[in-house]
């Protein structure tokens, strides 16, 4: 990937990252929870979602590593004003990934119809910037959103595991991203397939 690609790639995640935190406040007011929409989060206007480290700096230290990421402050939200209780968490949560899956949708499905060209490759970047984060937050993981989504369906008898998941998460998610990441590729080059064809 060029300098140029590169670039466009973090510009990507940022903006698909901002919809994906649009996507969870949105869901989470739908179902009874206004504090996203309270605290002004239920927009896209970048200005309302980008967070200096996670959108700026860490991009910029990462392009060194050839590791790409990004991320958008996460959107607030109060699980105990959702309507129902058992699955509204797992709703919250999944929509984020799922709007990264939909957006993937959309352009593979311009990187069929156009002619192959400049334009299909900044489609496609598009498609995996998106796939990768949704794959990536589906990992059940604390703080990510899959994590949420397997708490949700988790017995009360493994109560205790979800505390020591939530209080290992960050330490736990750091050792993911170094040591196990490389894991996630074939599902992400997957998914890139079935959304452009390949």
């Amino acid at each position: 990937m060029d300098g140029f690609s590169m670039i466009f790639f973090i510009v990507i995640i940022i903006f698909s990252a901002i919809i994906h935190e649009y996507s969870h406040g949105w869901v989470a007011d739908q179902l009874g929870d206004p504090t996203a929409r309270y605290a002004g989060r239920l927009t896209l206007n970048p200005l309302a979602h980008i967070d200096l480290f996670g959108s700026v700096l860490l991009p910029l230290l990462l392009i060194p590593t050839g590791m790409l990421f990004a991320y958008a402050k996460p959107v607030p939200y109060n699980p105990y004003n959702l309507r129902d209780q058992t699955k509204g968490p797992a709703l919250v949560a999944i929509a984020g990934p799922l709007s990264n899956f939909v957006l993937a949708a959309v352009f593979g499905l311009l990187v069929r119809l156009y002619p192959v060209g400049s334009l299909t490759a900044f489609f496609s970047i598009i498609v995996q910037a998106n796939v990768l984060l949704g794959v990536f937050n589906l990992v059940p993981i604390p703080p990510l959103d899959g994590s949420k989504v397997l708490f949700a369906i988790f017995p009360d008898s493994l109560r205790n595991l979800k505390i020591t998941l939530e209080r290992y998460g960050f330490i736990l998610l750091i050792l993911f991203i170094f040591f196990f990441f490389p894991i996630l590729r074939p599902v992400i080059s997957f998914l890139n397939g079935v959304f452009m064809g390949f």
